[in-house]
């Protein structure tokens, strides 16, 4: 009797795996993050000093110079401050992702039957914890200081939405830079060259009519400051339709520039 050779059993192909997977496998990752955040609390500190800091030294530093009284300079820096401390938030996602590059947990990732865009989605996603973090402290301690709103909390809770979407939106600029950024290290420095600008030449901190004609200009077209205009407007009264359509346009201009380059990046390293 001729002894038989039974071959070896072939790896299981990956199949297709649908948008509705896609979708499950990206909330499933999101979720990872966020627990990962609750149990290191740790990760939050830069997401808990920030607000704390840009708050206090703003108002009790520049507030009597800028608008005559600390006590007027809050009403209008709340508001603005909300927009820029997502800004800042936003970086985590490019330091988490490049750290997650350099340890070979995307590796682990490619290797599982999940969709390839999952670890990015589900990263953006999970980064949600931090704006929320960053929102809660700094209005608890505005509203401590005498921050008062001026509208209806529908309009309040929409100013909330407005800016974390804002967040969303910056996140794929952090993805972006945390793509191509060579070490976690170099993450913060890349990201501060372009935050730095698109936070101080806006109107967060000051009135454009004091500046100069040429940063004037530079304002008038910053995204930011549409977003710091329909926050404004809808926690301490003001023009809402206009700087609130506006602020969507520039969430799907930034998404149509920043989108693409962040996914092509992020192929790229995961091959």
């Amino acid at each position: 009797m001729t002894p038989t050779t039974e071959a070896p059993p072939r790896a299981p192909r990956r199949g297709r795996i649908g948008p509705v997977r896609g979708v499950q496998h990206s909330l499933t990752l999101a979720n990872r993050n966020i627990r990962y955040i609750v149990r290191s609390p740790s990760t939050l500190v830069d997401t808990v000093i920030q607000p704390i800091l840009f708050l206090l030294v703003f108002v009790f530093l520049f507030g009597g110079e800028i608008s005559g009284g600390w006590q007027n300079y809050l009403q209008t820096l709340v508001p603005g401050l909300m927009v820029q401390i997502t800004m800042y938030a936003s970086i985590g996602t490019g330091i988490a992702l490049n750290t997650d590059i350099s340890k070979g947990v995307f590796d682990r990732f490619r290797s599982l039957p999940i969709a390839r865009s999952a670890p990015l989605v589900g990263a953006v996603l999970g980064d949600v914890v931090r704006y929320v973090v960053a929102l809660a402290v700094l209005l608890a301690l505005a509203f401590a200081l005498g921050f008062r709103v001026q509208t209806s909390v529908p309009e309040v809770a929409l100013a909330c939405v407005l800016t974390l979407l804002f967040g969303l939106t910056l996140c794929w600029l952090s993805v972006l830079i945390g793509m191509m950024a060579t070490s976690p290290q170099a993450v913060p420095g890349i990201a501060m060259a372009i935050i730095l600008p698109l936070t101080f030449g806006s109107n967060i901190f000051a009135s454009p009519e004091s500046m100069p004609r040429w940063l004037e200009l530079w304002v008038g077209v910053n995204p930011v400051s549409y977003f710091v205009d329909a926050v404004r407007g809808l926690t301490i009264g003001g023009p809402t339709t206009g700087p609130v359509l506006t602020s969507l346009a520039a969430v799907v201009l930034i998404h149509l520039v920043v989108f693409p380059g962040a996914i092509r990046a992020y192929l790229r390293r995961a091959r």
